[in-house]
């Protein structure tokens, strides 16, 4: 390992300075740069050059657990330790996702639905498609002013089944979300929704079009953002892979979060809690009645 430093480094220091600090002898590197590379130092190459458009593909953002996921898809068994060191020799690493924010106004004198879920995202338990959805709003920022974010998913395969983007916090933001979602998966009688306790939520008019599709209400604990986790752990983990920027103007953040969602999370982020596939391939692989 000290002379393969010894060869990255030779173009910016000297060799008989560098073999002098790290006690090796000047004969013995160049002896070794002599030899052919040996089996393994050749497949590492190979290896890294994958992991490297692998990370790449994931628009730099996967961290070893990830990549070796996509490694093990493409028929390439390499250990987690492995994929790790050739990361780090390749300079790269995964994103980690963000803290959760702080968004929910609840200081309301409108009526607050009773928590069902109680922190229930096991997706055994849940045992479905449109059984439990959960929604949170979250904020953008542009140079034209914060753009407002409000998304429905599905517990259980964890897909943005309906979003919407405004540019104030109105009601209507999350009323479009919801019937984005309701329209597009027909979900069924008696299906749980979960929320904060937003004024938003609690609206009469969003309150009425949960009753008319007979869709149960549920909201977070006063102050607990953990009650609404996965959402938020999605919010997190969006703003983390796009680098949280400003955009210069609404357009260009609302275009960033259709292509985040529509085109990298639903249909091609692996997941762990659904086995590191995406959610639209977890929901494919489903029977139909599930």
């Amino acid at each position: 390992m000290r002379y393969a430093f010894i060869e990255e480094q030779r173009a910016q220091y000297s060799v008989r300075r560098m073999c002098h600090l790290l006690d090796v002898s000047a004969a013995g590197y160049y002896e070794w740069r002599g030899r052919p590379a040996s089996c393994r130092a050749v497949a590492n190459q190979g290896l890294r050059d994958i992991v490297v458009r692998v990370h790449r593909d994931s628009r730099g953002t996967y961290g070893r657990t990830r990549v070796r996921k996509e490694l093990k898809k493409a028929g390439l068994f390499v250990g987690e330790r492995r994929v790790g060191r050739l990361m780090k020799s390749a300079g790269i690493a995964g994103i980690s996702p963000r803290r959760f924010r702080k968004t929910t106004d609840s200081d309301h004198a409108v009526p607050i639905a009773e928590n069902i879920l109680g922190r229930n995202f096991d997706i055994e338990v849940i045992g479905g498609r449109n059984r439990v959805w959960a929604s949170d709003i979250t904020y953008l920022q542009t140079r034209e002013g914060w753009l407002y974010l409000a998304v429905v998913m599905d517990l259980f395969s964890r897909r943005v089944v309906g979003w919407s983007m405004k540019a104030t916090m109105h009601r209507s933001l999350v009323i479009d979300a919801l019937r984005y979602a309701i329209r597009g998966r027909r979900p069924m009688r008696g299906m749980l929704f979960h929320s904060d306790r937003g004024s938003q939520y609690a609206s009469a008019e969003f309150r009425a079009i949960l009753e008319a599709n007979d869709i149960q209400q549920s909201m977070s604990c006063k102050g607990e953002c953990w009650d609404n986790a996965v959402v938020e752990s999605f919010f997190g983990t969006m703003k983390s892979e796009l680098g949280d920027p400003i955009w210069e103007n609404r357009v260009a953040a609302r275009d960033a979060i259709f292509d985040y969602i529509e085109t990298w999370y639903n249909r091609k982020r692996l997941h762990s809690t659904i086995g590191y596939v995406s959610p639209e391939t977890f929901e494919s692989s489903l029977p139909k009645a599930a």
